[in-house]
């Protein structure tokens, strides 16, 4: 049952995201024809998939989160091009597909990343004018995405990641960088739909834990998955941390170690989110779902 309506849940934030998507046309359609490849490759969409569910779980119900849910796949599509790019991770894979840069060229996928990161903002800053009597939870929400998608969070996260090749890290060092690369951006999903929805700041607080905890999880479970996971559903090669010389949550607990803390994170967050007092079984089935991803 969960299988079959998560499909359709994913299918219809597909067409809300497709809606959303730019024209290919003038002078810059090249830069466009990669943006639109990198966003339409694949992938689970779990983030915006995350970001309107917190919505549903505190009641909201406008089309407001619409853009919202464009734009964070946009940002985290951004981070994926520039991550497979040749001074980051050079990935010649990404979701069983080329990576954007090597279908267009090195320099069209720097610019593509570029654009899709910006375009995500042009949304945001437009979201309002779908609900007008919302503009003080857009102009909060549009600030705490800004903010975790940046210095302070995902790219703050990027920068110690890349910093770290060669180098033998500590556990501290490694949530770090997971707490930022990963996490940030679940945060941003799941808070900002939660600031939509009118969530207090102690209820936001919890989210924001919850979240952190999920990112955490997530991201170990991709540490696992790099090592043990198989490279035709994963869609991408296997052992590129190891070839990237990155010490990783895995290298330094162990596989059994890390599913344990898996599974220990991913409680906990539902733990927190169901003491708020609301209901949404289908959210909570998906974070239970991450824990056990093969891809």
């Amino acid at each position: 049952m969960f299988d079959k309506i998560f499909i359709e849940k994913k299918e219809d934030i597909e067409r809300v995201i497709t809606r959303y998507l730019p024209k290919e046309e003038g002078y810059p359609k090249t830069v466009i024809e990669a943006m639109n490849y990198s966003v339409l490759v694949g992938g689970k969409r779990i983030r915006p998939m995350l970001l309107r569910e917190t919505y549903a779980l505190f009641g909201g119900e406008s089309l407001i989160i619409e853009p919202y849910l464009a734009a964070i796949e946009f940002i985290h599509s951004y981070s994926l091009v520039h991550d497979d790019l040749p001074a980051l991770d050079n990935d010649e894979l990404r979701r069983g597909n080329l990576t954007t840069h090597i279908k267009f060229g090195h320099a069209m996928g720097i610019l593509a990343g570029d654009a899709l990161l910006n375009y995500s903002y042009e949304i945001l800053s437009s979201a309002y004018e779908l609900s007008p009597m919302y503009i003080d939870r857009c102009a909060k929400a549009n600030k705490y995405i800004s903010k975790k998608a940046g210095i302070y969070g995902m790219i703050g996260g990027q920068v110690v990641d890349i910093e770290a090749v060669g180098k033998t890290l500590d556990i501290e060092s490694i949530e770090y960088i997971h707490m930022n690369k990963t996490s940030a951006l679940i945060q941003a999903a799941m808070c900002a739909g939660a600031i939509l929805a009118g969530a207090t700041v102690e209820e936001l607080n919890v989210v924001e834990e919850a979240a952190n905890k999920i990112g955490l999880a997530f991201q170990i479970q991709d540490d696992i998955l790099d090592i043990v996971g198989d490279e035709d559903k994963l869609g991408k090669a296997i052992n590129s941390d190891a070839k990237n010389q990155k010490t990783t949550y895995v290298t330094i607990k162990g596989i059994e170690e890390s599913r344990k803390d898996v599974e220990t994170l991913t409680q906990s967050a539902l733990d927190n989110l169901k003491a708020l007092g609301y209901t949404n079984d289908f959210l909570f089935a998906l974070i239970e779902k991450l824990i056990n991803r093969i891809n």
